[in-house]
């Protein structure tokens, strides 16, 4: 049987997944260590054909197709046929170091009781992913690298392994959340409330490879920001609103930029050459995302 089970979540994705599953199946662990669970959501870019061609020469490869009707759905496939007593939780967009499951697997072997979240290192095309694979001091950091815990706000699930009995105990990810954003930190919160630590391995190194065009940014804030006001929903804990930007001053600054229209369009003039800019109108789309949710929930 399998140590560890990667479950990749995909649709219409070929275009990277292609070059994903080499470097997962590229590790430093025997095949019959590991298994990687593909559950794809009846994509029709010939996903399944690249994947029969692969799983004849690597039978730790397996398919899993059907209509998961979002990413909670499909991870929750994965964890249900994972053989694995860790699963890890890959995207179709994310490349793998050679280490990557091994270095997940000795912290579990050293950690019981925890989820482990490794660092998923942005790049925006392969040219930059071969850069900064090969030259480590460019890959930057979310988290100082001698941080040890992390709170569920950052269980993000490009890049994080959990025991799977520990999964299914709290039921694993709500298939409500749909859309865009949040079903991995919601997951988190959960883990985190029923005692299992979330752990930082910086030496548990992914790529994320994707270049997301500024209309598409606003159009996903905008989903996250739904997302928000379904997570608040689900647990009214401050600690919710306070840490996913869902407060009184945010909200106000807000309704005062939308009472504001020259100064929001002056503001997306310049979103195209101002970092600043750009961030102030994502938020604003983030947090009108927000008020679409709850206004649904008031309905």
């Amino acid at each position: 049987m399998p140590e560890i089970s990667v479950v990749i979540p995909t649709y219409n994705r070929l275009d990277t997944l292609a070059s994903v599953i080499p470097t997962l199946l590229a590790q430093d662990l025997a095949p019959a260590q590991y298994e990687l669970i593909v559950c794809d959501s009846n994509s029709d870019d010939g996903t399944d054909r690249y994947l029969a061609a692969v799983a004849m020469e690597h039978p730790n490869v397996r398919h899993v197709a059907a209509d998961f009707g979002g990413r909670a759905g499909a991870r929750n496939a994965g964890i249900t046929a994972a053989r694995g007593d860790v699963v890890l939780f890959n995207d179709a967009d994310i490349l793998a170091s050679p280490d990557l499951l091994s270095t997940h697997l000795r912290r579990h072997h050293e950690e019981r009781g925890a989820a482990i979240v490794g660092l998923e290192v942005q790049v925006r095309d392969m040219d930059e992913y071969r850069y900064k694979r090969d030259h480590p001091a460019a890959r930057g950091h979310l988290h100082p690298p001698s941080r040890k815990k992390l709170s569920w706000l950052y269980f993000l699930t490009g890049n994080a392994s959990v025991r799977r009995d520990d999964l299914i105990a709290v039921g694993c990810f709500d298939e409500n959340f749909t859309g865009y954003g949040h079903e991995d930190l919601e997951l988190g919160y959960r883990l985190e409330k029923a005692g299992v630590r979330i752990l930082y391995e910086p030496r548990a190194v992914s790529y994320h490879c994707q270049a997301v065009a500024y209309e598409d940014q606003k159009a996903k804030m905008r989903l996250a920001g739904r997302s928000t006001a379904r997570f608040y929903r689900k647990h009214p804990d401050f600690a919710v609103m306070l840490n996913l930007g869902m407060t009184p001053v945010s909200l106000g600054l807000h309704s005062l930029l939308t009472r504001l229209p020259r100064a929001l369009a002056f503001i997306d003039g310049r979103a195209d050459r101002s970092r600043l800019a750009r961030e102030l109108l994502l938020q604003y789309h983030y947090v009108s995302g927000i008020k679409e949710g709850r206004a649904g929930d008031e309905r």
